[in-house]
This record gives C-alpha cells, structure tokens and sequence, in this order.
C-alpha cells in the first residue's frame, strides 16, 4: 500500500512542493482520465478522489438513481459502484510517486472508509469538527462518535503493514471569516484526536485568507502546535487556496493561486490544495485542474524560503499565542479529547462565526481590520482574553459583504501583469504583486 506520509516527506527532502487538486467525477472513465492526467502535471502531485454530495449524507439509494438516470453527480460515490468498478479506475494509477487520497465531507464516515479500504487506498481528511460544523445539521455528539469509529477503522490498518494517513480539515472551518487563531486550534485539536485514535500520520490543514502576513504566523504556529502535541507522529501543514468568494478574472484567480503557493513554501507548509480559474464560475474541467496545479508548481520552484521559514517560529506570534490558549483551555475540560470538544461547544470555548449549526454557540464575531487582517470583533467566551488584540465593531450587513468580497475585489482589481509587453511587463509584475502584498 502507498504511504500518503512518506510520499510526502520524500517530496519535501528534495525541495518539492506537493501540489492537490480537489477533483471528482461521477462516471467511472472520466475519474479515471482525471488522475491519469493529474499524475504527471508537475514534480510532486497527489491524487484526489472527491466524493459526491449524496455519499456524503449516507444517500446512497439517491447516489444509484441519479447514476442510472445518467446525471451526473458533483464527485465520485464510491459506496455505489461496486468494488470492480472502482478497481478499475484506480488500476495502476497509485503508487509510491502518486498517492490517491479521499476527500468527502461526511460526518459520518464509516462506510466511505470502509470503501476506501477495500480498494487497498489509505489517506482520507475531515474530522469530528469541520466535518460535521459546516456541512449540515448533525449532532455533534454522533459526529464525535462517528469519527471515533472511522479512526479506529484507518488506525486498524496498521495490522496490515499500511500507514494509514488522516487530514484535519479544521483550518478550513468557515475560513474566509474566522480568525486564524481558532481555525489553528481546531485543526490541531483534531490532529491530536486523530492521533489518540491510534493514527501516527496526520496532516494538519490551514486555509489561505486576507493577510500573507497573518497566513505565514498562522502556518509558522501550526507547526510549532505540530510539534508540540503530536510525539512519535509523522506529520505535516497542508495550505488550503483561499475557499471564500474567487476572483473572477483570469489574471485575479491566478495571482491568488500563485500567492498561496507562495506562502506555503514562506511558511514551511508541505503541500497544497490548489483552486483553478474556473472556480467563480463552475465545476472545473480536468485540463483546468492540471493547468492549475503546474501553476502553483512553477510558483512554488522559483519562491525562496527565508531562515525564520525553515525553523519553528519561537518569535512573538498572535496567532500561536490565541491557538494555544485555545487548545489548553479545550484540553483541560476532560480526560477524553471528544468530550472535551462537545464541552467546549457547550460552553462557547470553542465557537465559530458565523457558523449557523445548532451545536454551534454563534457568540462570536469577526472583521477585517485596516491592515488586512481577520480579527475579532466579539470573542463570546472564548478563553483567549488575555491574549488577544483590541477588538473592533461589529459587521454590518454592507460590512460583511464587503468582508466576504474583500480578496475577490482586491486580485480583480489588481493590474494583469502579463498585459504590459517587455520590459514594461515585468515592471507591472512587481507592482502587482506589491498590491496583493499589503
């Protein structure tokens, strides 16, 4: 079986950047054309196999009429094909230089993993929180429960000489409003969840958002957090394009992909899930996605890393500071880690903005402040009081549009650089690149 965690560190000992697309068909062939074609887009790709929205919720019956009736799904529901099916369009496709991970969205994810098992596949993400918080109206009681179970499920496959490997989608939870200091948190609770459950493979994800400079001390925290909660563990930071409102202008949604590229090799980050141009528009095509992942490459080549990027940041860092109280306070709530994620929703601890799920406590608020930057406008009662910076006013309804549009408008704006000829060019590069600097 391929290992996820060691393809990865093989890429980063030779300075590679891997590169993911979040791709997934619902007929068999084209998934098939998919990860062929991704496969050899750039040096360091991993594949992506994205389940359908059906397969999600557990509705597989809907899954099999909408494939009988010949409509297409929005990703790949692999518990309705048979194991033949799906066989086939993984033959000879995975391998030490390719691993093919599922990606889903399920809080309640027993029998996608159990599917994925079958078909000798080893790497999945998600979690008891950012799969069950953004996506529906689960309990979370069950989504702990459920999660519990698809942990002990990958963990099993140790047994068989695999190393299964998990992704915390936590820094991705309503990300293009949240504070970067809970998203951190949450993806490093969940790390430490997944590793209680016996998994010794983990990624820890965080997602592209307003400021670079707030994004690199949110990446630089991560890993500190990494390191200093996961012993014995083979991990890594996955960067996530942003996921809020995209450019809609090729020249904006390149730059941004080019500048998430950009921050994961700054930050010390070891992959990235890429976004295409396509994305303000519609479901992208395959050669959009390989077109996508070689730009984040050739980003990625020609960046340089600095000597505060290659080590642990042990500078003052907000974000690292807001994360770990945050993580001490959820840990000392209760022996058993899932308990004390439901206490800590319980009691506002933990509480996203402008998170509508029932289970969610909806005290928080957030704003981007002069510089750029995601901060709090009311933290409810979250543990972070005193460490925290001075907070704002709360969003209008004007503000918060202007807040959900605010990169969108800043990368459309932007001049196109590659407009100008010659010398001219070049000089419009750096200016732009100046702009989505600040």
């Amino acid at each position: 079986m391929t290992s996820f965690g060691r393809f990865v560190a093989a890429a980063r000992a030779r300075g590679a950047l891997v590169v993911q697309p979040r791709m997934g068909f619902s007929e068999p062939a084209r998934m098939r054309a998919g990860l062929l074609a991704t496969k050899h887009a750039a040096d360091a790709v991993a594949g992506t196999l994205t389940i359908d929205s059906y397969t999600r919720v557990g509705d597989e019956p809907a899954a099999v009429r909408a494939l009988n009736a010949d409509v297409p799904l929005n990703g790949y529901p692999i518990t309705s094909y048979s194991p033949h099916t799906s066989h086939w369009v993984l033959d000879g496709i995975p391998d030490s230089t390719f691993p093919v991970q599922v990606r889903h969205g399920s809080a309640s994810p027993q029998r996608i993993v159990a599917a994925l098992a079958r078909l000798g596949l080893t790497a999945t993400e998600g979690g008891p929180v950012s799969y069950c918080l953004p996506y529906g109206r689960t309990p979370l009681v069950d989504s702990v429960r459920n999660w519990q179970e698809a942990c002990e499920q990958l963990a099993a496959l140790r047994a068989e000489g695999a190393e299964p490997h998990l992704e915390s989608f936590g820094g991705c939870m309503l990300g293009q409003l949240c504070p970067p200091g809970l998203l951190v948190a949450i993806s490093a609770l969940e790390g430490v969840f997944f590793h209680r459950a016996g998994l010794r493979s983990i990624s820890l994800s965080y997602t592209q958002q307003t400021s670079p400079e707030q994004d690199r001390q949110a990446v630089r925290a991560l890993r500190r957090l990494a390191a200093e909660l996961l012993p014995d563990t083979d991990w890594h930071v996955v960067v996530y394009t942003y996921m809020g409102v995209y450019p809609r202008s090729p020249h904006g949604a390149r730059a941004l992909l080019e500048r998430s590229a950009e921050l994961a090799i700054r930050a010390g980050a070891d992959r990235l899930i890429v976004k295409t141009a396509a994305e303000a528009h519609r479901i992208p095509t395959v050669a959009e996605n390989v077109e996508a992942l070689r730009v984040a490459a050739r980003a990625a080549a020609r960046t340089t890393t600095t000597a505060s990027a290659d080590a642990l940041d042990t500078a003052d860092n907000p974000v690292y500071a807001e994360a770990r109280a945050l993580v001490d306070a959820v840990l000392d709530l209760d022996a058993d880690l899932g308990s004390a994620l439901l206490k800590a929703f319980e009691r506002g601890y933990l509480d996203v903005p402008f998170c509508l799920h029932p289970d969610n406590a909806g005290r928080t608020r957030s704003h981007i402040d002069s510089a750029g930057r995601l901060t709090w406008s009311d933290i409810g009662a979250l543990p972070i009081g005193r460490v925290t910076g001075q907070r704002g006013a709360r969003l209008t309804a004007a503000g918060l549009y202007d807040a959900l549009t605010y990169v969108q408008r800043r990368y459309d704006q932007a001049p196109d650089p590659r407009s100008a000829p010659g010398p001219q060019r070049v000089a419009a590069d750096e200016h732009a690149h100046d702009l989505l600097e600040v």
